[in-house]
This record gives C-alpha cells, sequence and structure tokens, in this order.
C-alpha cells in the first residue's frame, strides 16, 4: 500500500493547528483504527479496505485551514497526493465520497460511507469517550468561542448522543453497548442539574418569582466568611479546569521525584567508581609514594560525603501508616498516601475512601494536602542533591589542586 501513513502525519503534525483539540492526529489515528476493525469484521476485500483506509487519513486533514470547508479541501489534498502516482481515478472517486461522507450532516449512501461515517464517531462508543468529549469541548471554546456551562455541555451531548445511530450492524455490535452506558452516565448527570431548576411553587400555578442571580463567591470572600479561616470548597464551582490543575500538578512532582532519583543514582554511581579506582591503584602506592596520602584522603572524603548527601536524598521516610475513624471524620487524614494507610484494616480504609468520594471538599482538601506533603518532601530531595553536587564539584577541583601542589612540590 501507498505510504499515505507518513504523509498524513507529517501533514498533520505540521499544518493543523493545536487549537483544534478533537481533530488532532491522535482522532485521525482512532478513525483509521476503527475502520480497520469494522472491515476485518466485514471481512473486506484489501481494496476496499485500502480506500477506506486512505480515506480515513485523509478526512480532516483540511483542518489546516479551519473547519469550513475542510472536507473538500481533504479531497483536494487526497488528489494532489495520488494522483502523480497514477492511482486509479475510480478509486479515487470513492476516496473522495468517503471524505465528503464525514460531513455531520451527511447521509450515507453506500456501504464505504456508511463505514467511515461509523468509524468517524466510534469514539462515542470507545472508552476514551470522556476525554475525546471534553477535548470537542474545548475546540468549541478556542475556536468558535461557543462556551457552554456544565448543565448546557451535558444537554448538548446528550441530545446528540440520543440523535446518532451506527448505519452498519457490525459498529454496532462493536460500539453500541458501551455508548448506552456513556448515555446513562449522561441522562444521570442532567437528572442531577434538573434538580436544581425545580419550582417548588409550581404546583400552585403561580408564576415563579426571579431570583436575583447571586454573585459566584471569590476564594478571597469565602476565606473571610469563615471563621476558621478555612475555604469551603462546598460552595465553589470545581469543573475540568481545577481537576487538570491537579492532574497536573501531581504529575509534575512525579516527573520531578523521578528526575531527582535519576540524579541520585548517577552521583552515587560516579563516586563509588572513583572510590573502588581509588582504594585499588592509590592506597597501596602509599608506602612508595608518601605524598600520595593526603590527596588521596581528600579524594576520598569528597566522595564519601557526596555519597552520603546523595544517599540522603533517596532515603524513604517511615511513617506510622495508620489513620482512626475520628481522623477521617475529623477530615484530617490524607488516604491519598500508602505511607499513611498501610496499616490501617482493609475495612477502615474502604470506609474512609468511600466518606472522602461523598464529600468534595474532604476529597479536595485531601488531594492539596497530599501535593503539599509531596512538595516537601521533593524540596528535601532537591536539597540534599544540591549539597551533593556542590560537595562534588568544589571537593573534586580541591582535589586535584592537592594532588598537582604534591607532585609539584
Amino acid at each position: 500500500m501507498i505510504d499515505v501513513e507518513t504523509y498524513a502525519v507529517n501533514f498533520i503534525t505540521r499544518n493543523v493547528p493545536k487549537d483544534y483539540a478533537f481533530h488532532d492526529l491522535q482522532h485521525t489515528i482512532s478513525v483509521v483504527e476503527a475502520v480497520q476493525k469494522i472491515g476485518a469484521e466485514m471481512d473486506l476485500s484489501e481494496e476496499t479496505l485500502e480506500i477506506l483506509q486512505i480515506a480515513a487519513w485523509f478526512h480532516d486533514v483540511g483542518y489546516d485551514q479551519g473547519r469550513e470547508g475542510h472536507e473538500e479541501r481533504g479531497c483536494e489534498y487526497v488528489a494532489n497526493f495520488l494522483t502523480p502516482l497514477n492511482y486509479p481515478t475510480t478509486k479515487l472517486e470513492k476516496i473522495q465520497n468517503c471524505i465528503r461522507a464525514t460531513h455531520l450532516n451527511y447521509i450515507p449512501k453506500t456501504e464505504l460511507e456508511k463505514i467511515i461515517c461509523d468509524a468517524d464517531l466510534s469514539h462515542l462508543g470507545r472508552r476514551n469517550y470522556w476525554d475525546r468529549c471534553g477535548r470537542i469541548r474545548q475546540e468549541l471554546a478556542i475556536t468558535r468561542d461557543t462556551v457552554m456551562t456544565d448543565e448546557e455541555w451535558v444537554s448538548f451531548e446528550l441530545g446528540f448522543m440520543q440523535a446518532h445511530f451506527f448505519n452498519t450492524p457490525v459498529a454496532q455490535e462493536l460500539y453500541g453497548e458501551r455508548k448506552n452506558k456513556h448515555i446513562q452516565k449522561l441522562e444521570r448527570r442532567q437528572k442531577k442539574y434538573n434538580k436544581n431548576l425545580v419550582n417548588p411553587d409550581s404546583s400552585n400555578n403561580l408564576p415563579a418569582k426571579k431570583k436575583k442571580k447571586k454573585k459566584k463567591p471569590t476564594f478571597a470572600d469565602l476565606a473571610g466568611k469563615n471563621a476558621s479561616g478555612n475555604i469551603n470548597l462546598k460552595q465553589i464551582s470545581l469543573g475540568r479546569g481545577v481537576e487538570t490543575m491537579y492532574r497536573t500538578t501531581y504529575r509534575t512532582h512525579i516527573n520531578l521525584s523521578s528526575i531527582a532519583d535519576n540524579k541520585a543514582n548517577i552521583m552515587l554511581s560516579i563516586n563509588a567508581i572513583i572510590v573502588s579506582i581509588t582504594l585499588s591503584t592509590l592506597v597501596p602506592k602509599f608506602d612508595a609514594i608518601p605524598n600520595l596520602v593526603i590527596p588521596t584522603v581528600v579524594l576520598l572524603l569528597v566522595c564519601l560525603v557526596a555519597i552520603i548527601f546523595a544517599t540522603l536524598s533517596t532515603r524513604p521516610k517511615i511513617t506510622e501508616g495508620r489513620f482512626t475513624r475520628k481522623n477521617i471524620e475529623d477530615r484530617n487524614a490524607n488516604l491519598l498516601f500508602f505511607g499513611n494507610f498501610y496499616n490501617m484494616s482493609l475495612d477502615d480504609y474502604h470506609w474512609g475512601m468511600l466518606e472522602m468520594i461523598k464529600d468534595e471538599d474532604f476529597l479536595y482538601s485531601s488531594m492539596t494536602r497530599d501535593l503539599y506533603y509531596l512538595g516537601i518532601v521533593l524540596a528535601k530531595k532537591y536539597r540534599y542533591l544540591s549539597y551533593c553536587y556542590a560537595v562534588f564539584m568544589y571537593g573534586l577541583i580541591i582535589s586535584v589542586i592537592t594532588f598537582a601542589i604534591v607532585f609539584i612540590a
């Protein structure tokens, strides 16, 4: 098969703006995989699969110039790519028809068009639906200035899901069951939002009083209202941005910790090698060359101190590993770190986790507390590492100078 993949991957990576968070390379690869999966289940010929795969690779390359008319640009780009290769015209036309069929309002007619339409929206019935759903929302906000509240987005997405149907029995079998589960979850969320919109006086047939829109409290306002000085997270709207912030911060902490451990491991290895070489080559020569004693001792002391600091930076801290139910009830427990619960019974830990999941205030406070102590540990790691590198650098300089002075003298 023609190397369409390399061309499409390079084109999308270089030309499609990052603002299109959903219509990215990951989406294109997902559509290609879905085409292959559906085609395999339908026992399609290699020629038919080739047409579908090429169409899948090119169906969104037209986003390099925006959403409007991207299907036609995709048809133009695929023609420019295949025509110089003397690709058959009849097959090229089928590819272009498949690309045009991915238009959201298009009703597919042929079997090929139905397959690629199902593949294009296969994320509706996949495990990564919620991630892709969030990316669509992000793309709409950035590229079309369409910003929705959580309630509006759930209603919009639920309407789209309920109106959609897979065109082929194979796609229905592959993705239909999980899609229905996503719909059920969206319906539960919508019911949760709608509970807050019910007018208790509607049974009296009286017009509902227009309530004054309350200003969303700021962190400073909430801190001022709380006598203890703590912010009540339950009064704050915690949406996807907050979740992304926590996820990104956790990932950053983990990466920094891994980097620190790697640096410590490098220092341990280097200094251990220097010590072993020094002991095996220089120490036995003390009797014959007494001048080696002082610089060799200096070098060994430098390496020993560096090894100590590198070890301290990676040394684990042993904690009690237990929180009582009283701690959990008082919301003073952090069950997100294994060192805090490894001595608890399974029943107590399970109960504590359920309490935390039910209480957003407790959950986000625990995550915040966990990030704080991760930061404390990281600061300790990097402090010892800075001592280690300083001792090694300046100590090595002093050792070399000492060797030079001894031999010159």
